[in-house]
């Protein structure tokens, strides 16, 4: 990839002719002839960016999106206002302030830091044809909303400080006035218009995880999907004490907690503890008396209020061996199993208000399924369940 210049032009055009290199837009060329010419650039986009504007500023929605927009724009801070179009991308560039503390260099650019990248996006833009060259108000706020969720009150304190430190050298004092109410609006200490969803209920101290009602929004559509079961012969013989052990003990045996199923027999049935695992026999004698309770299991909460009520006193049944795991209460710190980071512990209640929600839409002739998954038969523990939050 490379710039012709006057000394070289004479022999860049034989090349040219002779089919040793490629024109992929004024100026620039490329021996590099036998890969399509819009793979070639999207593969080497950056290093072609930093040719075309050396020392540029991805900035406005790029900084974010950090690839081309849908209709293929780039959006640079340069030296110089000008478009280049290549196949597949065109380089947007407007005339913008060179590097300032926070942004950071990149393959002979320099990416955006963060508060620079929101302050440019808050700015006022002149329409365009295309996809607008910065995100909208709402889309900032859900980008925000998201910062908040995942890295905490103290990152978008300091992101606010970044932006109001640098806010008078790109003359955006305003946009800057406006993303200080914005992050006090989500953070709950100022008043200001909240646009999305999440972004209100954040505002109004009830905060919830979207990634994990679209999970449940999932189930829902699933669960709509599916014709009632009834369990057959729900009393035969034996099936209230056997059933029930074998959900409680495969519960625990998923969750790390490993007996021979005689040794967990022996805990249910005859309660012989043992002494060197007292905590973890707790664990699977506390989710035996929990899902052998019919009346328990088969009671369906018809509000938040008694799902949240359901949900403690059954954690507190399973959970008593652990004093130190404060039975029958919400988490107050992060937990996660290999790659799986959990709901956040100030965002499990507007989770699960939020998730309870959508049962009320079931149609009544699915109901049952309800029942049957929460019924002692299930194979699956309800307990275990819900440990995904």
């Amino acid at each position: 990839m490379f710039l012709t210049t006057p000394r070289l032009a004479a022999r860049v055009s034989r090349d040219l002719k002779e089919g040793r290199v490629r024109r992929l837009a004024p100026g620039l060329y490329t021996t590099n002839v036998g890969e399509a010419p819009e793979a070639l650039v999207r593969r080497l986009l950056w290093q072609i960016t930093s040719l075309v504007f050396p020392g540029a500023i991805i900035t406005d929605r790029t900084a974010f999106e950090v690839g081309p927009a849908t209709d293929g724009s780039v959006f640079l801070a340069a030296d110089v206002a000008r478009d280049v179009g290549l196949p597949g991308v065109t380089i947007r560039a407007r005339k913008g302030k060179g590097p300032l503390p926070g942004d950071t260099p990149f393959l002979g650019l320099h990416m955006a830091g963060r508060g620079r990248a929101y302050l440019e996006n808050m700015a006022p833009s002149r329409a365009r044809k295309g996809v607008a060259r910065r995100l909208s108000r709402a889309e900032l706020e859900e980008r925000l909303e998201g910062e908040l969720r995942t890295r905490g009150q103290s990152h978008l304190n300091r992101l606010r400080d970044e932006a109001r430190l640098i806010a008078p050298s790109l003359g955006l004092q305003d946009a800057f006035r406006q993303l200080d109410a914005l992050i006090g609006a989500l953070l709950g200490t100022r008043e200001a218009r909240l646009d999305t969803e999440a972004g209100r209920a954040r505002g109004a101290g009830k905060p919830y995880d979207p990634k994990r009602l679209e999970l449940f929004a999932r189930l829902h559509s699933d669960l709509l999907k599916e014709a009632p079961v009834h369990r057959l012969e729900p009393d035969r013989p034996g099936e209230e004490r056997y059933l029930p052990f074998f959900e409680a003990y495969f519960s625990n045996f998923i969750e790390g907690t490993e007996f021979e199923v005689d040794e967990a027999a022996a805990i249910v049935f005859e309660g012989r503890i043992p002494r060197e695992r007292p905590e973890d026999a707790h664990d699977v004698l506390g989710t035996f008396r929990v899902v052998s309770h019919r009346a328990e299991m088969t009671r369906t909460p018809t509000n938040v209020e008694a799902l949240l009520e359901a949900l403690r006193s059954r954690h507190a049944l399973v959970m008593e061996g652990r004093a130190d795991k404060s039975p029958g209460a919400f988490k107050t710190a992060r937990n996660r199993a290999g790659e799986t980071l959990f709901v956040a512990p100030e965002l499990v209640l507007g989770t699960l208000a939020r998730g309870s929600s959508l049962r009320a839409s079931v149609a009544s002739s699915c109901r049952p399924f309800f029942a049957r998954i929460t019924s002692p038969g299930s194979r699956r523990s309800a307990m275990a369940r819900t440990r995904a939050l």
